[in-house]
């Protein structure tokens, strides 16, 4: 399985769609909203519906049926493996800056 790293300069907006969808299924205006209550920021509709796309076609996400003129999304099994993966490598990568931090 290749790992979200692989998304470049998408794997920001990727994570955070990822960490959003990991409470449950949302759409993509949910999804700006849960964003930008994680991270500060809220993604535009151009960087969430392209990053929505990728990891639909990664398999990291699936479609359900439109509800209202709404499109929710939910996390597959290989999506919540992506995630955990990359949440570990992050958390190994702030542990060790921190750690290198409070030796200084």
């Amino acid at each position: 399985m290749s790992g979200l790293s692989e998304l470049g300069r998408f794997s920001e907006p990727a994570v955070l769609i990822l960490i959003s969808l990991a409470g449950g299924p949302r759409h993509g205006y949910a999804m700006q909203d849960d964003i930008e209550d994680l991270a500060g920021e809220r993604p535009g509709p151009g960087t969430l519906y392209g990053a929505i796309r990728r990891l639909e076609e990664r398999g990291y996400i699936e479609a359900l049926p439109e509800t209202e003129r709404r499109k929710p999304y939910r996390l597959t099994d290989a999506g919540r493996a992506a995630l955990t993966a990359e949440l570990e490598r992050m958390r190994a990568v702030a542990s060790t800056g921190l750690r290198r931090l409070a030796a200084a």
